[in-house]
């Protein structure tokens, strides 16, 4: 099993231990998630370090009214690690509003174009900006994985264009039922599972800090708003996860 989104740098409790209790819990690999430089060369060091865990390297929206946004060449540099198997998380963010929508555009911009020339999959985040974010990736020709979906008003986009979707524990939630609608209809070829950890912990867990070991309870709800087996569908969205960023196959151990 894999979680395909966690940021191991921004936990209270050492990687290490994080990883012992998720293998523990059947997850045996980790995308650990950089948001700026520091954070990025943070995930890094974790990757090569920590047997099954990769690195997605970006510049976070709500960075982008900062000097970070201006680091754009330290981060090219980054991504040319082994270790790093995608671009973000990058995108808009409109909700919280913490930098301004000009330059949260152009970051984006600029972040589409650096995975374009690397030919790198992004990791998008997006919230109250759909109709934007899903124009700013109309000319990309990458992949695109849909981080933490909470955007039904997406889906006919991803499942017209044939993105990846991963949903984070929010899916699991009472309140939750447009997202599991959503779940149920992408295609089995096109679902992923994430933590967000230290964020968004699933029920039960849920007021807890998140952690890897946790997907379980995601995978598990999208199992049976899906009529799957959970077993199944965990084996599925490993190998989509293989698929989207291009991960080597191999043993748990490595």
């Amino acid at each position: 099993m894999i979680d395909t989104h966690a940021h191991l740098d921004g936990c209270e409790v050492a990687p290490g231990e994080l990883l012992v209790r998720a293998r523990e819990a059947g997850v045996d690999r980790v995308i650990t998630v950089g948001s700026g430089i520091d954070s990025c060369r943070a995930s890094l060091a974790i990757a090569e370090r920590e047997s099954g865990v990769f690195a997605a390297l970006g510049i976070h929206p709500h960075q982008a009214g900062a000097t970070e946004a201006e680091r754009l060449g330290e981060l090219a540099e980054l991504l040319e690690h082994d270790r790093a198997v995608a671009v973000g998380e990058t995108g808009l963010d409109f909700y919280r509003d913490w930098a301004p929508p000009d330059r949260q555009r152009s970051l984006f911009a600029a972040q589409l174009a650096l995975a374009g020339e690397l030919g790198k999959p992004v990791v998008i985040h997006n919230r109250d900006a759909d109709s934007e974010t899903a124009a700013a990736l109309e000319g990309f020709d990458g992949t695109v994985i849909l981080h933490c979906f909470s955007s039904p008003e997406l889906l006919e986009v991803a499942l017209e264009r044939g993105y990846y979707v991963s949903f984070a524990g929010n899916v699991t939630y009472p309140s939750a039922d447009e997202l599991r609608d959503a779940a149920n209809r992408i295609p089995a070829e096109r679902i992923l599972a994430e933590t967000d950890s230290p964020y968004l912990a699933p029920v039960p867990r849920r007021g807890r800090p998140n952690e890897p070991a946790n997907v379980v309870h995601t995978v598990a709800v999208l199992a049976q708003v899906r009529g799957e087996d959970a077993g199944e569908l965990a084996a599925r969205i490993d190998a989509n996860a293989t698929a989207a960023f291009s991960l080597p196959v191999v043993s748990p151990a490595q």
